[in-house]
């Protein structure tokens, strides 16, 4: 658990450091490739080559592309025009993506999730009722995909892990990760990255040190390991820690100005939407319980 709390607050300083100070002046790809090249520099000469199974290797560089390439490419491409309070805000939803990943992989069907993202799409129109756009949506949409990779991404070690122990620590396997993302975001940077918005000032690659050392190195690495240590519903309930601290810091600090009614309505619509997706699991899980007492 300790892990995850870390994480979820070096988590909520990011987002803003981000919205701040990147977007909308450093091109989105090159931020996300700086990113998982520093933390790769990091981890890579810790990493096993030898006593590893290629099918583990595999399956590693698949979540690392999950978890970081693509998350990362849809989350800063969101931030070109949704704030930081309402990408906070969308973030909400990525533990209905935990829960309805963990029920595919279970062969469970939660019909209230579908409910809960209904809810939840309600929730961002509240947000924005007075200038809904098309670009509005995108970003909501953005960040949907991002959150259902993100979830995928560590559910998928959660299961990784407990199939394939080792005696080797986490962080001796954990380098593949990154080399999974760097197969997404390199191509990325180099087929829609822009050369002429790299970082210009020692602020801006401050930040970017900052985000490749802290959340995406160490962050990463934190939050998979925490995963393994708790339950599935401890962990789709963690996603959400970062939401109110990463809220209140932007809104104390960058965005006193921001419309607080209509971030509290929308946002509890959208947390809403989250309880909704929870209580039909423990429903679903308890009638499965009943059906194999009979």
């Amino acid at each position: 658990m300790g892990y995850l709390i870390i994480v979820a607050l070096i988590q909520a300083f990011s987002f803003s450091l981000i919205g701040e100070y990147l977007a909308g002046h450093v091109d989105s790809y090159f931020a996300v490739l700086a990113r998982v090249v520093l933390a790769g520099l990091v981890f890579l000469p810790l990493t096993r080559w030898r006593q590893v199974e290629p099918r583990f290797m595999r399956s590693m560089l698949l979540i690392g592309a999950l978890q970081y390439g693509i998350t990362y490419v849809c989350l800063y491409l969101s931030f070109r025009v949704l704030t930081v309070p309402e990408v906070l805000l969308f973030t909400i939803l990525t533990p209905l993506h935990v829960t309805l990943i963990e029920d595919a992989l279970n062969r469970r069907f939660n019909p209230w999730a579908l409910v809960a993202a209904l809810v939840a799409v309600a929730g961002a129109a509240v947000i924005r009722f007075d200038s809904i756009t098309g670009d509005f949506f995108i970003g909501f949409l953005l960040l949907q995909l991002a959150n259902f990779t993100y979830a995928a991404g560590q559910v998928l070690y959660r299961h990784l892990i407990a199939r394939n122990p080792s005696d080797l620590p986490h962080y001796r396997r954990f380098g593949y990760f990154y080399l999974g993302a760097l197969l997404v975001v390199l191509p990325a940077f180099l087929l829609f990255g822009n050369s002429q918005h790299l970082p210009s000032t020692d602020v801006q690659w401050l930040v970017l040190l900052f985000l490749g050392l802290c959340p995406t190195a160490l962050g990463l690495y934190w939050w998979n390991k925490g995963a393994c240590m708790v339950p599935g519903a401890t962990l789709a309930v963690m996603n959400n820690l970062h939401v109110p601290v990463g809220l209140l810091i932007n809104l104390l600090i960058w965005n006193q100005d921001e419309p607080l009614g209509r971030l509290l309505v929308g946002g509890g619509v959208i947390l809403g939407s989250v309880w909704m997706s929870r209580l039909g699991q423990r429903r679903s899980i308890a009638g499965q319980r009943v059906d194999s007492r009979r």
